[in-house]
This record gives structure tokens, sequence and C-alpha cells, in this order.
């Protein structure tokens, strides 16, 4: 288990900071993570990778000359937020364009591809490549489903590689894609892990027993056995591996492959070289040449006692690429040229105060009710914060309640600076949503970002917004929340909880009823909604590849969902609610 922390909420800050420190030769901190504290050529192709903290060596540990140029990091096993990857990404930017790579998640996916919008949007050229190296995941037909793992490596290294040589943003995606295609990987536990706080691990393995084809963040595996011999191991290893052919790959035999044999935190270096004393045989036997073979860790998953094997089927081109140096803090190989430090008094923080807009009294009376409801929705986490990674831990990574309370606590803080600077309603809800989804990250921090944005910019500066513009706002914020996650009715996520409430709420203003009699009943709907997910199959997110494991348990983000809404209830039927205006 994890045993030094100081406080949960702040580790992977108070992380990356110490890491910086002990590493000041190949990255510099910025907003959202570390670019290099090297130069790169103007004109090179940035790449940048990232994703929840909790991976050491990846994502931090892999910035460095001939690998990538800036990692966005991040809350333990959190994607980081849009405005962390933009921050990355600009940071790192050489003036030929970003291109992102990552594990494909669904948090990480909403954040990177909205950050890369941005960058579209302000003219930097910027592209995409998802990890999907994880065959346990997804069959094959459904491969771009699978999820990233320990292949994260050799997709990283190649993207680097290619940047390194000259590659255009085009020939860097295409080079990036057949890297992907050619990596296959497979992975066993046999303990959960524990993150900093927890009293116990987000999954368990009974004694004698492995976990098989797991996920990194403690997702549900797909079968478990009886702990083999380090010999039995590999041969499940390999023989799972090979009985999948990547695309351009006609023979095993005389093929020239890239073994990675991957610990997952615990697991002993010597162990591991017991283990692949047998791959080395078995793909021998197969008639593989093995070129350049990686044991060690790459891809970590906290203290989970675990290893993954991944096979790496090479070409001319990602052969050659693939000897590029590379001198990172974690990974080094060959012999890198020295490098020129970047003058890091030449960037300096985006994180100053921004004035308020101009507000009148009654918008900041308002505003007052708006920081009492933020108040509310951070004491409800606090309450709730255990429970809520219990029910995530069914089927997830049992990160929810953690991320819940990271993004509400921010909120609160930013809520209460607007408010005190003389912020009207609208921007201090906005304020208190852009710090929930920075701070949050994850596909929660983010799809709550959105409905908090939406609700604020239907309550203005300015007057008392009524009941009507309220419910307008939600209805805005459950119409982003499916348009920017995509799920659906049915899917098993908050969304289930939160068309009721919108839709009730709507119904019930329409109808002439006040604003807080109407969000209750609003509440009840959505109340009993999320208790209705329990019968659900998951068929978005991290869940919905063992979704089966989160049947008979309601969905955390609707549960969690219907808990806050339920507490701003309370405060709108309070003596002294500032937000209802007139009645239409």
């Amino acid at each position: 288990m994890t045993r030094l922390w100081n406080a949960p909420a702040d580790f992977a800050d108070e992380m990356v900071d110490g890491f910086v420190a002990a590493n000041g030769r190949y990255v510099r901190r910025v907003t959202g993570g570390v670019v290099r504290s090297t130069a790169s050529p103007a004109g090179q192709v940035a790449v940048v990778v990232g994703g929840g903290s909790g991976h050491y060596p990846a994502f931090g540990g892999l910035v460095g000359p001939g690998l990538a140029h800036g990692a966005a990091m991040g809350n333990l096993f959190a994607s980081p937020s849009t405005h962390q990857v933009h921050a990355v990404a600009a940071a790192a930017d050489n003036g030929a364009g970003v291109f992102f790579t990552y594990g494909n998640y669904a948090g990480d996916v909403l954040n990177f591809d909205a950050a890369q919008d941005q960058l579209r949007a302000e003219g930097v050229p910027a592209q995409t490549v998802t990890v999907t190296d994880d065959v346990a995941s997804a069959p094959v037909s459904e491969k771009d489903r699978r999820r990233g793992i320990a292949g994260d490596l050799t997709v990283f290294r190649i993207a680097g590689a290619a940047a390194e040589a000259g590659y255009d943003l085009d020939a860097v995606v295409t080079v990036a894609r057949k890297a992907n295609e050619r990596t296959r990987s497979f992975g066993v536990a046999f303990t959960g892990c524990t993150l900093p706080g927890a009293a116990d691990p987000l999954f368990s393995v009974p004694a004698g027993r492995m976990a098989i084809g797991l996920g990194i963040h403690g997702e549900p595996g797909i079968d478990e056995s009886d702990v083999p011999t380090a010999d039995g191991l590999a041969e499940m290893l390999v023989e799972r591996l090979l009985s999948e052919l990547p695309d351009g790959v006609e023979s095993a035999a005389g093929a020239r492959v890239i073994p990675v044999l991957n610990g997952l935190g615990s697991l002993k270096y010597e162990e591991m070289f017991v283990v692949y004393r047998r791959i080395a045989a078995l793909l021998d036997d197969a008639g593989i040449v093995v070129v350049d073979p990686h044991v060690g860790e790459y891809c970590t998953s906290f203290d989970m006692a675990g290893t993954s094997l991944t096979l790496f089927w090479l070409d001319d081109e990602l052969e050659s690429l693939w000897e590029t140096p590379v001198d990172t803090p974690a990974y080094r190989r060959g012999s890198v040229a020295p490098q020129e430090r970047v003058d890091a008094a030449a960037y300096r923080a985006d994180d100053a105060e921004v004035a308020v807009p101009d507000a009148d009294d009654a918008s900041r009376a308002s505003a007052a009710t708006v920081v009492a409801a933020v108040e509310a929705l951070a004491a409800t986490v606090d309450e709730n914060v255990d429970e809520l990674g219990r029910l995530d831990s069914v089927a997830g990574d049992g990160d929810h309640g953690i991320g819940m309370q990271r993004g509400s606590t921010a909120a609160l803080r930013a809520a209460r600076r607007a408010a005190d600077a003389g912020a009207g309603a609208q921007t201090t809800l906005t304020r208190a949503a852009d710090a929930w989804a920075d701070k949050a990250g994850g596909t929660s921090g983010a799809l709550w970002g959105v409905i908090l944005r939406a609700v604020a910019a239907d309550l203005g500066d300015t007057g008392t917004p009524d009941a009507a513009a309220v419910a307008a706002g939600v209805a805005a914020g459950s119409r982003g929340v499916t348009d920017y996650g995509k799920a659906e009715l049915g899917d098993k996520t908050m969304v289930d909880a939160l068309i009721p409430f919108s839709e009730t709420l709507t119904r019930g203003v329409t109808d002439g009823a006040g604003l807080a009699d109407a969000w209750a009943s609003a509440a009840v709907a959505a109340t009993d909604a999320a208790q209705a997910t329990a019968g659900l199959l998951p068929r978005k997110g991290r869940a919905r590849t063992h979704g089966e494991h989160a049947v008979g348990t309601p969905d955390p983000g609707a549960i969690s969902l219907a808990l806050l809404v339920t507490a701003v209830g309370r405060i709108l039927a309070g003596p002294t609610p500032s937000l209802e205006g007139p009645t239409p």
C-alpha cells in the first residue's frame, strides 16, 4: 500500500513538484505538467503525451530528447483537464504543430480532444493517435475500443523519434498509427493497488489467485486463475499475443519483434527476469527474431503487483526509428548530444487572477446564493467520498470520489474568491466551473465543468435570475454533456440521472412552480433514476469493457449527481435564497 503522503488531495501536485526538483536537467514545470528543460529545434513537431498520475515513468518520466516534448499529468488515475493539456501543448509547441498520444480512456479522449480543438481554433495544427494495445479489453473486431497500457512506450517512442527525424505532423501521425497497429499487450495482477489516503485497495485478488487481463487503473480483468509458475505465466502471455498477429504481419516466423515485459509496481525485477527467460525461449521457438528486449517498469499502477507483456512488431521504418537515441528521466537509449538549456524565466505561469466583470447589487446577492450552493456541493461530496469511490471500484478505477472531492473543493475556493471580489452570479459560478474541471480532471471533472458553465451563462451578472433562466441553464448543461461525452439514456452514466432531472425541472417551472419546488421534484426524479442504473449494463466509460461487474450496482456518476442536486435543493428551499426572482 502507499504509505507516504501529506494530504491525499495534494499528492499529485506535490509528486510533480518533487519530480521536477529531482530532474531539472530534463524537465521544467508548467501549468498542467512538464515540458523539456532543453531547447528543441524550431519547426520540430511537438509530441505531447499524458494521462493520470500513478503510472510512473509514464508520463513525465518519458519527456526529453528523442521522446516526448511535454507531458500533461492529471491527478491520480484521472485524466488531465482540458486546461492542463492545452497549457502543456502551448508550452511545448515549436511552430510545427502538436501531436497528442495517450491511452484510450474516456476522460483522456474528452479532455485531449477539447484541447486539440482549442489549439486548432488558435491556428496551431494538432492531431492525435490514441494507444489501443490491450488485447483483453475488446475483441480484434473492435480494436479501436481497446485501452492503452504498457504499449504506450512503443507508440510514444516512435512518435518522438519521427519528430526528431524531421517528420512533419501528418507523417508523425501516419507512423504512430502504424506503431499502434503493430503493438499488442496482455497483463495479469496478483494484488490491487491502494491510492494515498485510501483504506483499501481499488480491487483485491484472493490469495493464491491471479486476475487476468485487468486494466492499469484497477479495472476488473476478464478472468481469474490460480497463480501459475513463472514458466506457466510466460506461456500464457506469449500464447495470447501470438494468437493475434497485427495487420501486415503474415507469420510470426522470421518477424522482428521488441518484447516489453512491464512491471506494474510491486513485482520485483528478479521475478520478471525469471519469467522473461521463458518468454525469450518461446519467442525463439516461434521463429521470432527478438530485437532490444525490455524488462522493467515502463507503465505502472502505483503499488499493484502484476506484469504485462507487450510485443512490438517491427518493419524497416519502425526499426530504424527505434534506434533514435533517447535521454529522459526514466528511459535512456543510445547517446544524445549535449542539449542547450531553456531560459525558464522566459516562461510565466498563466494562473494570475483576472479582474471580475462589473455586476449590480442584485446579482451580487445571487452570487452569495451560488457560493452557498457550492458549499453544499463540497460538503456533500466530503460526506460521501468513500462511498462514491467504492461504487466506482466495482467496475471502474475507484477514483470518482476523490476526483469529485478535488473538483468541488477547488470550485468552492474559486467561488468564494470571485464573490469576495464583487463578482455577480454568472462570473462566480463560471469561475467555480472552470476550477472544478481543472482540478478534478477525468470525465466527471470535464462534464461537471460543462454543466456549471451552462447554468452560469443563464444567470447573468445583472439582476436576479428567475426560475426559467435556471431551468434553461440546466437544460443547456444536459445537452452539453450529451454532446460532449456522447452518452445517452441507458448507457449507465450520469446522463441517466441528469436528463430526468433537467426534464422534470423544466416541466415544473413551465407549469408555474417556483424554483425551489420544481428543483425538489427534479431532485427526486434524479435520485430515482440514479438508483435505477443498478440494473443497467455500462455502454460508456472505463466500465464498458467489463460491464457485467457493474450490474447490480448503481452508476457512481449518476449517484453523485443525484446527491448534489438534492443538496442544492436544500439551499434553494432555505430562508434567503436569491436565485429565483419573479416566477414566470
